[in-house]
């Protein structure tokens, strides 16, 4: 396992400090602020911390309710509001500075055999012959604003290949609201299902709520543009490996009042559907575009 990764593992793991209450470092990767992947995959991590073994998380609700510091520690609060016969049910709030700034729903259920259909696969080309995220980032050089450049272009937990990515981020033309990437970790992870799940839910915000910027002809990086999550979905379908190429295809249906709507569906190499996502997030231009 590389060391970035062993970092962002050591990162969901959390320390418990009282019953239901645990504690996460937070990570800075050069936004500001706290990554919402982040706060999403510790806020599971704890939740599953007070779940039985057999039991695995199918659906997660989560709204951000502040942005986190990326100086202090988060804490999470677990709420164990049931535990029926075959579901349990987790509320967890995050904490920060004394004030909530996160709180999500999770439920979880035994496995079961039932019914199984679903949707097909999008067609997309192999990873291998992708460019990496970093190999992207680094092409634009000093274009990439500090301190973003050197976290941008560094060694990654994750391995990201854009099926469609914009031909010069900073000056982007104006695009239909899909996009496709792959992604898996940088390196092999032991077989845990519930590490997989909240590695996967912190990977589920890479490159989702910008796609509902591109028929706008803009960027996180434009220059006075506000993106931030306010709420985010996510259900777990089938068993799946991060450690293995998965493909996340999303869709923005709609943008209005300065929110963005975004929904995708996450599928393995072998073209199942192992989850489905959904944001909506603030999309506000400060100031007057470029051009």
């Amino acid at each position: 396992m590389t060391d970035v990764l062993q970092e962002l593992v050591a990162l969901l793991s959390l320390e418990k400090i009282e019953e239901n209450l645990y504690r996460g470092q937070s990570q800075d990767l050069g936004w500001g602020t706290v990554y919402g992947g982040q706060v999403l995959g510790q806020a599971l991590s704890a939740a599953v911390k007070t779940v039985p073994e057999d039991r695995f998380v199918h659906s997660l609700h989560a709204y951000f309710l502040h942005p986190g510091d990326v100086s202090r520690p988060i804490v999470y609060d677990v709420d164990r509001i049931r535990d029926g016969g075959s579901f349990t049910t987790r509320r967890v709030v995050a904490i920060q500075n004394g004030r909530a700034i996160f709180n999500m729903s999770a439920s979880f259920q035994v496995d079961e055999a039932g019914f199984d259909h679903q949707d097909g696969g999008p067609t997309a080309p192999e990873p291998d012959g992708l460019l990496t995220e970093q190999e992207r980032l680094r092409a634009l050089g000093d274009r990439l604003p500090e301190p973003l450049r050197t976290r941008a272009t560094g060694e990654r937990p994750f391995e990201i290949r854009r099926v469609d990515p914009p031909e010069d981020p900073v000056a982007p033309r104006k695009r239909p609201p899909r996009s496709m990437h792959w992604l898996r970790t940088a390196a092999e992870l032991p077989d845990s299902p519930a590490l997989h799940r909240f590695l996967l839910a912190y990977a589920s915000d890479f490159s989702f709520l910008t796609t509902s910027l591109q028929p706008h002809g803009v960027t996180w990086l434009t220059p006075g543009m506000q993106v931030a999550s306010i709420d985010h979905a996510m259900w777990f379908h089938r068993p799946f490996r991060v450690d293995q190429w998965l493909l996340h295809s999303i869709h923005s249906s709609s943008a209005s009042g300065a929110r963005g709507f975004v929904r995708g569906q996450i599928f393995d190499q072998e073209g199942n559907l192992v989850a489905s996502t959904a944001q909506e997030g603030l999309i506000r231009m400060r100031t007057t575009p470029p051009g």
